[in-house]
């Protein structure tokens, strides 16, 4: 694979990893563990693809509108999210998850990883025009995905009596969001539907930057919140 092609598949994930991290202004978390999770997040596309590869073994006939759905939310959408959310559980236990905005800056340095890993696959097969078109859509999903994710997995750090509620809602949301952006690229046949991949992207982008909000708005280390706590202690 030529230098070119690998710095094509590697710039998307690395400018938002980078963005990412930034709108972390409080209280940032240790560079070699947001390493760490993006590697976690190569490592999930292992057991993903295994998943995907069996369920399409098992449902392929692809011809149907209900056939795309399935393959699109479930076989796809479902499996991959699901493998995310492994890795991010493990980061929700560990003691730097220690404010909401922490569950959106993990979940998507893992979500980036399996991104990346993908983006190289897909433009070692099929090339520069596929890294171009993929640096503003699939790559800029995954992340809008992890945010979405990653908010939930914030909420629940510090809402412990509505903890799996909360993980099972990231997990739903993100896979919905997955679903919805693949089954329109699946029917691609139909140009609303093909035009609605565009949409669903637009959509959790502009959900994840509220989120992204939310959470730094509320962070316990923003200094209005800091005073607000502290303001009683002598």
């Amino acid at each position: 694979m030529s230098l070119n092609l690998l710095a094509l598949a590697l710039t998307p994930g690395l400018v938002i990893a980078i963005y990412i991290y930034l709108q972390d202004k409080y209280e940032r978390e240790p560079i070699r563990l947001l390493l760490r999770f993006f590697a976690f997040g190569m490592l999930s596309t292992i057991p993903a693809i295994v998943m995907e590869n069996y369920g399409m073994k098992i449902f392929n006939d692809s011809s149907s509108v209900v056939s795309h759905l399935f393959q699109a939310f479930i076989i796809v959408g479902f499996s991959e999210e699901l493998c995310k959310f492994y890795f991010v559980r493990i980061a929700y236990k560990r003691p730097e998850f220690n404010e909401p905005f922490d569950g959106i800056v993990y979940s998507v340095m893992v979500a980036l990883g399996f991104a990346t890993l993908e983006n190289i696959m897909y433009v070692y097969q099929y090339g520069e025009a596929t890294g171009w078109v993929r640096m503003f859509t699939a790559v800029p999903a995954h992340a809008a995905n992890g945010v979405i994710m990653g908010y939930f997995f914030g909420l629940a750090k510090f809402r412990k009596e509505h903890k799996t509620r909360l993980l099972l809602t990231g997990l739903f949301w993100a896979t919905f969001f997955h679903g919805a952006y693949d089954f329109c690229l699946f029917v691609n046949e139909l140009v609303p539907l093909a035009a609605g991949a565009t949409i669903t992207l637009i959509v959790a982008v502009f959900l994840s930057r509220k989120a992204i909000r939310l959470h730094a708005k509320n962070s316990p280390f923003h200094p209005q919140n800091f005073f607000k706590r502290n303001k009683f202690r002598t």
